[in-house]
């Protein structure tokens, strides 16, 4: 029977990736930025930018907790970080298209149309996820190394 691997991470290599993290969800922003017809080099990479600032935020804010707490855990493959991605979008964009889950205010809307809602914001996040997970691994990536087995 083979023991499990252990990765282990520095404070450092923890910095890297959220360096990366940020910068890749910052180029999500510069691609939308120029889809959506911005041309101006100094409005892309102003949009880049702040994409990547924010990103640093959210991901410090919401995805640093569960992650930590995953690594307490030992629980710390690649394929960890990216659920954890994907799993914080998904919430975070679905929450933020249906009006907290329904519970914040919404405008008056037969069943039809919720069940639409719904959809669409399950579809689009689900987009959003996937570049998440894929941000998440490639945090991973950088971040984690095999340790030495003792």
């Amino acid at each position: 029977m083979r023991a499990p691997r252990r990765y282990e991470t520095t404070i450092d290599r923890t910095g890297l990736a959220l360096g990366a993290g940020s910068a890749l969800a910052g180029g999500i922003i510069f691609a939308l930025l120029l889809l959506g017809g911005q041309r101006d080099p100094l409005s892309l990479l102003g949009g880049w930018l702040i994409g990547s600032l924010f990103s640093a935020i959210g991901i410090t804010a919401v995805g640093g907790p569960i992650w930590l707490t995953l690594h307490i855990a030992g629980l710390r493959r690649a394929w960890h970080a990216a659920a954890v991605g994907a799993m914080t979008a998904m919430l975070i964009f679905v929450g933020a298209q249906t009006y907290g889950f329904g519970v914040l205010d919404m405008p008056a809307m037969d069943a039809r149309t919720l069940l639409y809602r719904w959809l669409s914001a399950l579809a689009s996040s689900a987009i959003l996820a996937g570049i998440a997970a894929a941000i998440g691994g490639v945090m991973w990536r950088i971040a984690y190394r095999r340790g030495v087995e003792r």
